[in-house]
């Protein structure tokens, strides 16, 4: 079967809607024609010169990064550093880059799931879940249309609550209308006031997805002039955050816990702070630069917490609550490819699909 680029891109951005994505970020398709069609994917962690050649030596004319290789606009394409060079490279050589970052770092299926899968931990959740991210969305339907209002709404995407689906409150009662002369009722008189038997049907949604679900609403609700009313929730999404927390499946003492992280991600050396004499059992993570969840890890109850790119002085903020472990951005993040691989080879069985062998951190260590 063949696909399209935009087609691998919406897939994707099912997995992580774009709409998750921070502010600064730049999760998108930032070359190709997504009209195009795929003759190979390869997964890679950034996209540099040599990432590039080697997708034209594969074959590839689409991959898929987790770090955008633009992050602000570029006003001129010269090739004076490694951005323009790349984007150049990709370009000529009609390959697509497409990028999933922050959008895949905070959703739970994601980048520190896969992290949290590496070190073994179990009964994992969203360090810090989002809030402002969900919708409730009231409407009325007379009774004989209730049950396909509320499963086109949940079709939609409406309705799912943690790990529960389809959910919804439902309340009987009357509505009243009058129809006008230019009206057409689905159910009373031109007119003539009417009441009729309905039920007010609750359902909560991500904010994403708004336009979507109303459009479903429309759609399948018999009446002319559909009532219902849009709320923004200050509830958290526990499916959408920053950073995760779990339990190793026992207690382990410090310096088996740092043995095990060490094996577990593959690292060559661990910068941390001291050493509290007590055991391990619960652990948070955020891959790539995340001291700003400290205070969120220390809260959680966490012995340890691993990330990246700790400053001298936040190292300080430990204040000997937990133990900080910065392993390194890239370190961090390397098996964020393997991800990739595998949430796409769960769907394009048929295309030729690589996972990078170019070393991209650009820190050496002696």
């Amino acid at each position: 079967m063949v696909y399209t680029i935009r087609e691998i891109v919406s897939y994707l951005e099912n997995i992580a809607p774009p709409a998750y994505q921070e502010s600064y970020d730049n999760a998108q398709l930032i070359t190709g024609n997504p009209d195009d069609e795929v003759k190979g994917i390869l997964c890679t962690l950034d996209v540099t010169e040599a990432v590039v050649e080697e997708a034209i030596d594969l074959g590839c004319n689409l991959i898929v990064a987790h770090h955008p290789i633009v992050f602000k606009g570029l006003k001129s394409l010269t090739g004076r550093n490694y951005v323009e060079r790349t984007v150049i490279k990709a370009i000529k050589n009609d390959i697509a880059i497409y990028a999933i970052h922050t959008n895949l770092d905070h959703v739970s299926h994601g980048v520190n799931q896969k992290i949290s899968e590496k070190l073994g931990l179990v009964n994992t959740k969203i360090l810090h879940p989002k809030k402002e991210m969900l919708s409730k969305l009231v409407t009325f339907a007379p009774q004989d249309a209730a049950e396909k209002v509320m499963n086109a709404l949940f079709k939609a995407g409406a309705g799912q609550i943690g790990e529960y689906t389809d959910c919804s409150f439902l309340t009987e009662g009357t509505g009243t209308y009058t129809p006008s002369d230019k009206a057409n009722p689905y159910l009373g008189e031109k007119g003539t006031a009417h009441r009729e038997e309905e039920i007010k049907i609750e359902v909560i949604l991500p904010g994403f997805l708004e336009n979507k679900v109303l459009t479903s609403l429309k759609a399948a609700h018999p009446y002319e002039e559909v009532a219902y009313y849009l709320q923004k929730l200050e509830n958290e999404n526990q499916t959408v955050g920053a950073g995760m927390v779990g339990d190793l499946p026992y207690s382990m003492d410090e310096n088996e816990f740092l043995s095990h992280l060490k094996k577990s991600m593959q690292l060559n050396t661990i910068k941390h702070t001291a050493l509290l004499t007590k055991p391990v059992k619960k652990v948070a993570v955020c891959g790539g630069a995340g001291i700003f969840l400290l205070n969120h890890a220390k809260k959680s109850g966490a012995d340890f917490f691993i990330t990246s790119d700790v400053k001298y002085h936040e190292f300080f903020d430990a204040e000997n609550q937990l133990v900080i472990c910065d392993i390194g951005h890239y370190e961090s993040e390397i098996f964020t490819k393997e991800l990739l691989g595998e949430i796409l080879s769960q769907k394009f069985t048929n295309i030729a699909l690589y996972l990078t062998k170019v070393v991209t951190n650009p820190i050496t260590y002696l």
